[in-house]
């Protein structure tokens, strides 16, 4: 069960539906029910905190924010705040860490390599830089977030790809807490918009072949169903 990674492409989500999502894949997977999962899909706009951010990384304050049409919420991954919005593609791999030796670091190094590997393949060289989170353009300009969450061996949260979106709501905080960080996107280094399904296409193909996993593509609905059938997810209305 554990050869194959179920890939599923939910669309747009909102933030909180997806993390109680994620909450019952993580359970299933726990209990062997399921085999490992990357979820790939959007959200609207959204700030989400996670563990150690500040208040001063949101410097307008957070009703300021709603006002402009994003949601604020807290979240239980590693990190400060960042953003998300549509079109950015968001990865959420619900994995057990036992074939990696329960090392998250290693985890987490090959979830840097599926998105500058991925960069890579659309023509961006992109890297990690020491004592930053995430993957950088080699100008120093953020484009991919990683934030994380482990629970008995078990990971929610994810990545973040910059491909499409708006990079507007980055420059109104202090993204992952790191002053004065220029963020870009797949789009605005390739200087057209990108194809989103296609670049879909690759991290996940690229995700497999990082984690030695087999991707296997699977309907959300499906998902529901099978999931449901042991006690979890309820099917999709």
């Amino acid at each position: 069960m554990t050869s194959v990674v179920w890939v599923v492409r939910t669309g747009q989500v909102p933030y909180e539906e997806a993390r109680a999502i994620q909450k019952q894949l993580e359970a299933a997977r726990l209990d062997d029910e399921i085999p490992d999962v990357l979820l790939l899909l959007e959200h609207p706009p959204v700030y989400t905190k996670g563990r150690r951010s500040t208040p001063d990384e949101l410097p307008m304050g957070e009703d300021w924010y709603r006002a402009q049409g994003i949601e604020i919420t807290d979240t239980d991954r590693g990190g400060r705040v960042t953003y998300h919005g549509p079109g950015q593609l968001v990865g959420y791999p619900i994995v057990s860490l036992r074939p990696y030796g329960d090392d998250v670091h290693e985890y987490i190094r090959r979830m840097e390599r599926v998105t500058i590997e991925s960069l890579g393949e659309w023509g961006v060289q992109a890297e990690c830089i020491e004592g930053l989170t995430g993957v950088w353009t080699q100008d120093r300009r953020k484009i991919g977030s990683i934030g994380v969450h482990v629970n008995r061996g078990i990971t929610t949260h994810g990545f973040a790809i910059n491909v499409n979106n708006d990079l507007q709501p980055f420059e109104w905080i202090v993204p992952c807490g790191i002053e004065a960080c220029s963020m870009t996107s797949l789009s605005r280094e390739r200087g057209a918009e990108q194809h989103m399904s296609g670049f879909m296409d690759t991290v996940a193909r690229t995700f497999g072949e990082v984690y030695g996993r087999e991707p296997v593509e699977i309907e959300p609905d499906d998902l529901a169903l099978r999931v449901s059938s042991v006690g979890r997810l309820a099917p999709a209305s």
